[in-house]
């Protein structure tokens, strides 16, 4: 089989590097080890050790478990702020078209 490789963007890198950060940070401030938070989270230490390294490849839901478990905020510090965030988007989902329909002129990317 044929392994795939991804080419990530410099601000996606960069924003999960920083996650992962945050999470070995947070981790080392309550003085547990990788193998306590990754029993926690139902994962391998190996995965927590790429979710620390910043590793693109590690699934979002896996992260976000991970960061809520140490107490850091997703989307906002408290509970309504985060609320109204996902109201507001839901809101916006219904604006939008509920199908997009491939564009039929060619696009014009030659800058």
């Amino acid at each position: 089989m044929r392994s795939r490789t991804h080419t990530y963007s410099r601000p996606a890198r960069v924003a999960v590097e920083i996650l992962g950060l945050m999470v070995a940070n947070a981790r080392r401030e309550r003085r547990w080890t990788a193998r306590d938070l990754a029993a926690r989270a139902g994962i391998s230490v190996q995965t927590l050790r790429n979710i620390e390294r910043g590793e693109p490849t590690v699934a979002i839901g896996v992260v976000f478990e991970v960061a809520t478990l140490l107490g850091i905020p997703l989307f906002g510090d408290d509970r309504r702020e985060v609320s109204e965030l996902r109201s507001a988007e839901s809101r916006r989902a219904l604006l939008l078209p509920q199908r997009v329909r491939a564009s039929k002129e060619a696009v014009d990317d030659d800058f």
